[in-house]
């Protein structure tokens, strides 16, 4: 087996192919629909035809654009894809335009007249009871039909262009790593997750170099789009303030005592998270982690050297894991292998990062990583097929009940990794091949108890700080460095400086504070994980039914719902952080036995 590239023709042959035109015109039929019948949408029927129209126009829309972002993914200088998107977002827009009469009449209507509206044979339209709901909630921060088409329509060339210069800035930039070798970004930075220790550092300061020389660039899109966002909120703010988490905290189904919780209960226990940092830098043979070491995989303590990974073994690896809980898991991830769903090839001008989407039309999960052989990026792929996972076991719902949230996608994906580091655990024979599979857990809690509050408080200091201006790239920089420090503390003084640049999180224009549901998936995720010994057979069939419930409830109620508890309470976030420390200390005395 060689590493996968994907098969997307189960939606579009090429970016080429007539049917996406045929697609568009459909879409543009749907949008003059919409817009022909927009003074009769206070009749039951009306609303129901047009919510109709606008879940195929949508499904069809999102298709189109995942199988345009796939091209892109692959090859970020692919000019056809970056048309193809170009002209998706305008249309996007188009259709929000035409429906944003609709969706002011469900924000504001009398609760009969949506009562009558869900009694509909539809799933399309009996499954949006939740997302009114959500919309209805916050009824108070829209503006009048007028306004918020204007906002949609000048997203696309305003605030979304932002973001689509970043994507082509990182897509087409070359590293320069020292001894005459250059790299694309992205696989540049997979090197800092791998085991060539010898390279890491020069791999990191080629970043920080290159990362130096676009600083202007990439702090104008910062400062653009928390701009832009700010503008927004101020103008919502007509009857109530809006906060600039609230849009976030509404993506994410999520109430504010609970993001308050978890972020304070993290900070009272992110000793725990250098601890974890501390251990790594003994096992590296160092006082200290250091930015170009603390993603990387764990340095051989018999001199032997890290051994590669090959993709076919990554993938039965997660099959027998993936049976340990159950076999339609492990058939799963054939399933996904023999249609073609996986991308993990190498290749130039790759965008970073790994992510799973799907075909909205086809409910075709899709995979995307960059495959470098190490152990991350084994629980990497294993991530993406947790994600794709949790789409499949949905894939009979109506579409907009199985849009979940941030905080609740990450459930799936950090459920399956810990799947398999606790199956590479059962079947480690020597200490050393134990420390193997628990500097896996190590690793986790670096990342996600410091790494992802650092970007979370990050970002809101810096939102803070903008409403009186834009930032400087030095100060950027030196918000960074401090929100580092303090949370990496001793177990890592050298600060990445340019991270608010390198990491592209920051950068996504649709979405703001992108970075918080990592760790609440994590801990959530190892809280769902717990109850795997305790409920036995039933756990499975428990651990689907909550996945399916995670895109029409908020996370509060799933989690009272599957779990008994309460998301604001620190009881919760606190169990399983003494999971962790738990993890922890197991590596801790094998590393001392061992030495």
């Amino acid at each position: 087996m060689t590493t996968p590239s994907w098969d997307l023709s189960i939606a579009y042959q090429s970016l080429t192919d007539n049917k996406i035109e045929q697609d568009v015109a459909l879409i543009q039929q749907c949008i003059t629909v919409l817009n022909q019948h927009v003074d009769r949408r206070e009749m039951v029927g009306v609303m129901q035809n047009a919510i109709q129209t606008k879940e195929a126009a949508g499904k069809l829309l999102a298709t189109i654009n995942t199988f345009a972002q796939c091209h892109a993914s692959i090859d970020a200088a692919n000019a056809e894809a970056k048309t193809l998107i170009g002209r998706l977002a305008k249309l996007s827009s188009q259709l929000m335009q035409a429906y944003t009469p609709y969706q002011d009449s469900l924000a504001f209507a009398p609760i009969e007249f949506i009562q009558q509206v869900l009694e509909h044979e539809s799933g399309d339209v009996y499954g949006q009871a939740f997302s009114i709901a959500c919309e209805r909630r916050v009824a108070d921060t829209k503006l009048s039909i007028a306004e918020e088409q204007l906002l949609a329509a000048m997203q696309v060339d305003g605030r979304d262009a932002w973001g689509r210069m970043y994507d082509n800035i990182t897509g087409a930039l070359q590293i320069d790593i020292g001894e005459g070798e250059t790299l694309g970004f992205s696989q540049a930075a997979s090197l800092l997750y791998g085991s060539e220790f010898e390279k890491q550092e020069r791999v990191w300061r080629g970043i920080q170099s290159a990362m130096a020389t676009h600083q202007e660039s990439f702090a104008a899109i910062l400062n653009a789009l928390s701009g832009w966002r700010h503008t927004e909120y101020q103008k919502r703010s007509y009857q109530r303030q809006v906060h600039f988490l609230d849009a976030s905290l509404h993506a994410s189904h999520i109430l504010p005592t609970t993001l308050d919780t978890m972020i304070e209960t993290t900070k009272l226990n992110r000793h725990i998270g250098q601890k974890a940092g501390r251990l790594m830098a003994q096992v590296h043979g160092l006082s200290e982690m250091k930015p170009w070491n603390h993603l990387a995989g764990m340095p051989s303590l018999n001199d032997q050297g890290s051994s590669e990974i090959s993709f076919e073994q990554a993938i039965e690896l997660i099959k027998t894991a993936f049976a340990g809980v159950d076999q339609e898991m492990a058939d799963f991830v054939d399933m996904m292998m023999e249609n073609g769903w996986i991308d993990a090839k190498p290749t130039e001008n790759r965008r970073l990062g790994a992510y799973c989407t799907k075909f909205a039309a086809t409910r075709s999960p899709l995979v995307f990583m960059t495959w470098g052989g190490s152990r991350s990026d084994l629980l990497t792929l294993a991530h993406e097929l947790g994600h794709a996972f949790h789409n499949w076991v949905m894939r009979d719902m109506p579409l907009c009940q199985t849009r979940y949230p941030m905080t609740l996608a990450e459930t799936a994906s950090i459920f399956a990794e810990n799947i398999v580091r606790d199956y590479l655990l059962s079947k480690a024979n020597t200490p050393e091949e134990k420390l193997e599979m628990l500097w896996e857990e190590l690793s986790s809690a670096y990342a996600l108890m410091i790494n992802i509050p650092v970007r979370y408080e990050f970002e809101k200091a810096f939102y803070e700080r903008r409403q009186q201006g834009e930032l400087s790239a030095q100060q950027l920089c030196e918000l960074m460095s401090q929100t580092w420090q303090e949370w990496y503390g001793d177990s890592m003084t050298e600060a990445d400086p340019y991270f608010w640049a390198s990491k592209l999180h920051f950068s996504i224009s649709e979405i703001s504070f992108y970075n918080y549901p990592y760790l609440f998936g994590y801990l959530f995720s190892i809280g769902v994980y717990a109850q795997r010994e305790s409920k036995g057979e039933n756990f499975y069939r428990d651990y689907v039914n909550l996945l399916r419930d995670t895109g029409s409830m908020m996370a509060e109620d799933v989690v009272e719902r599957h779990l008994g508890m309460d998301l604001s309470q620190a009881d919760f976030w606190q169990q399983s952080i003494n999971m962790i420390d738990e993890k922890l200390s197991q590596f801790e005395l094998l590393l001392s036995q061992n030495r």
